[in-house]
C-alpha cells in the first residue's frame, strides 16, 4: 500500500475544490433562463414531426419515381431525398438558377399551387435518352424548344402520377400541369414572405447528377395540417393494406399488361436437309385438318382454341373453346 505524501495530498485537496467551484457553476447556470433566438420575418410553420413525415412521404416519391425513369430511359437511375426544409419563398426563387426547368401546378382539392422544378442538367440527360442518345450531353443551358417542352411536360405529368400515389395515404391529390416557366422571377405563386417547405431530390441519370426541387407553400398544406404526422401517416399506411388498397393497384396494373396472342395453324417436322432444299412454290403439309379448329398461344400455352375467317378486311379468329387448366400439356409444365 502506497503512501501519499503532504505534497500529493495537498494537489489532491485543491483539484476538490476547483471540482466543487465547477460544479456550483454548472448549477447556477441550469437554473438560469434559456434564451432562444427567434425571427419574427421567417417564422417556422412547420414542426419537426411534420417536418420528418414529409421526408418519409417523399421517400416513397422517390422510390416510385427512381422505378418509372429507370424502366422508361432503360438506363441506371438513383434519385434520393437528399433534404426537406422550410424557406421563404423568395429564397427558394433566388437558389434557382436562370435558365431552369420549371413546372407550376395545381393541387385540387387543395387551393394553391405548386413547383416542380427540374434542374437543367437532368433535364437534358433525360431528354437526350429520350431522343436516342446515351444521357451523356454536353448542350449549354438555355431554354427548352417546343418539341423538348412537349417531352418534359409529359415527363411532368409521368413523375405527377407518383406523386399523387404516394400522398394517397395522407389526402386525395390529383396534380394538374398549369404552366412552364424557364426563368424563376416569372414564377409568382404565393407572396415573397410566405413560408414554403422545399423537398430537394438528389438525382443521377447515368453519369449526369443534378437536383430536383418540389415547393409546396405553407397555404397549401393548411387545410390538412393535422395530417402531417407520423402517426397518422402510419396509421393510414396500415389502414390501406387492411382494405386491399395494394392489391387494387395491382389488379389494375395487371388489367393494362399486354401479352402475345399467337394463333398456331400448325406444325410440320423436316429435316435440315429439307429445309435447305425449300425454294418458292413449295407445299408445306401441317398436321392439323381444315375444319380443325387452332390453338390460341399465350406465351407456349394454348389457352384458347378458335376457327379462321375474316372481320371487315382483315384476318380474324372466332374462339369457340377456352381450354381449361390441366386440359393442355404445357399447362402441367
Amino acid at each position: 500500500m502506497d503512501i501519499l505524501t503532504q505534497e500529493e495530498i495537498d494537489k489532491l485537496l485543491a483539484a476538490a475544490n476547483e471540482g466543487e467551484t465547477s460544479l456550483e457553476e454548472l448549477k447556477r447556470e441550469e437554473t438560469a433562463k434559456k434564451i432562444k433566438v427567434y425571427d419574427f420575418k421567417r417564422p417556422d410553420k412547420f414542426s419537426k414531426d411534420q417536418i420528418r413525415t414529409l421526408y418519409m412521404l417523399h421517400e416513397s416519391f422517390a422510390r416510385l419515381l427512381n422505378t418509372y425513369m429507370s424502366s422508361h430511359l432503360r438506363t441506371l437511375v438513383n434519385v434520393d431525398v437528399a433534404s426537406v426544409e422550410q424557406l421563404t419563398y423568395q429564397e427558394f426563387v433566388q437558389s434557382l438558377a436562370n435558365p431552369s426547368v420549371i413546372t407550376i401546378l395545381g393541387v385540387p382539392p387543395l387551393k394553391g399551387n405548386i413547383i416542380f422544378e427540374i434542374s437543367s442538367e437532368i433535364a437534358f440527360a433525360y431528354l437526350d435518352r429520350v431522343f436516342g442518345g446515351d444521357g451523356t450531353t454536353a448542350i449549354k443551358t438555355r431554354v427548352l424548344t417546343e418539341i423538348e417542352d412537349a417531352v418534359m411536360r409529359r415527363f411532368v405529368n409521368s413523375a405527377m402520377e407518383r406523386f399523387k400515389e404516394s400522398w394517397s395515404n395522407v389526402t386525395p391529390m390529383n396534380p394538374v400541369l398549369e404552366a412552364t416557366e424557364s426563368n424563376p422571377q416569372f414564377t409568382q405563386i404565393v407572396p415573397p414572405n410566405d413560408m414554403v417547405v422545399i423537398v430537394t431530390l438528389q438525382t443521377k441519370l447515368g453519369e449526369v447528377e443534378g437536383m430536383m426541387n418540389i415547393c409546396i407553400p405553407y397555404l397549401v398544406l393548411e387545410p390538412i395540417m393535422s395530417k402531417l404526422t407520423t402517426t397518422f401517416w402510419v396509421a393510414a399506411s396500415v389502414a390501406k393494406d387492411d382494405d386491399g388498397g395494394h392489391a387494387d393497384v395491382i389488379r389494375r396494373k395487371l388489367n393494362k399488361t399486354k401479352v402475345p396472342l399467337v394463333v398456331e395453324v400448325g406444325r410440320v417436322n423436316i429435316t435440315i436437309r429439307e429445309f435447305l432444299t425449300l425454294g418458292f412454290g413449295d407445299v408445306l403439309q401441317l398436321n392439323t385438318k381444315v375444319k380443325e379448329d387452332f390453338p390460341c398461344m399465350i406465351g407456349t400455352n394454348a389457352k384458347f382454341y378458335c376457327r379462321p375467317g375474316t372481320f371487315g378486311k382483315k384476318l380474324a379468329v372466332q374462339i369457340t373453346q377456352i381450354i381449361e387448366k390441366g386440359e393442355d400439356a404445357a399447362d402441367d409444365e
